[in-house]
């Protein structure tokens, strides 16, 4: 039988989360994607869509031959939508992703390790800069593209976090600076922690929480009466 969590006394409360979390259900192998051109592409295209849809729309661009930098940068407009149409957000997504790839060849030739061999904060502003392009994004694309430690927060970490009463606030940036200050800065464990929470909330931790089959039951405040 495996040994029980440690308890929250002995743990700072981000950590037992993380160890309780990757007990329950275990590496989560995220993001699904072959290289890290591959991630960008999924994060641009993520915003305000499934998943699926996600993956579907990569994978008719690699049928098409298109799922390259320099193929997706000179590629018309009317080819690009018909591909990731399912996606979403049908004339935003298309042109942002193009044009995108343009940024990418003016600023590295298309090199994606030259782009990233920058300084975090000089690339997250680089792609802040870039339309459509916001912070839960900039990070989508840094953590699991770029090879940058940052924590990535999303409305799942704010849900969970809040709950459990780690903070009260919605706030990307201070949702981050909290667990960036209490996790240890290690790439591999800001990736396994984001989709673990994102495994939770999907699972249990949803707008209607099965608290009773919840990992982390004890140390969340929902049951408490604090609801989140």
């Amino acid at each position: 039988m495996a040994s029980p969590c440690p308890s929250s006394s002995t743990l700072d409360r981000e950590i037992n989360l993380f160890q309780r979390l990757l007990r329950h259900y275990g590496p989560q192998h995220w993001w699904p994607a072959q290289d890290a051109f591959e991630v960008i592409v999924g994060a641009l295209l993520m915003q305000q869509t499934a998943w699926r849809n996600v993956a579907e729309a990569i994978q008719n661009l690699k049928e098409a031959g298109l799922l390259e930098v320099r193929a997706l940068a000179a590629a018309p407009m009317p080819v690009i939508r018909r591909h990731v149409k399912i996606a979403g957000l049908y004339r935003t997504k298309p042109k942002r992703l193009r044009d995108f790839c343009r940024h990418l060849l003016n600023r590295s030739d298309g090199d994606l390790t030259r782009y990233f061999d920058r300084s975090t904060d000089v690339v997250r502003d680089d792609l802040l800069a870039q339309d459509g392009v916001g912070p839960e994004t900039a990070d989508s694309i840094l953590l699991y593209a770029g090879g940058h430690p940052v924590f990535l927060v999303d409305a799942y970490t704010i849900r969970i976090g809040r709950r459990i009463g780690l903070f009260d606030t919605n706030a990307y940036d201070d949702v981050q600076k909290h667990f960036e200050t209490r996790v240890p800065r290690d790439l591999a464990m800001y990736r396994e922690y984001h989709a673990l929470l994102v495994a939770h909330a999907k699972a249990l931790c949803r707008p209607t929480p099965s608290c009773n089959e919840c990992p982390i039951r004890l140390l969340c405040d929902f049951g408490r009466g604090r609801k989140r």
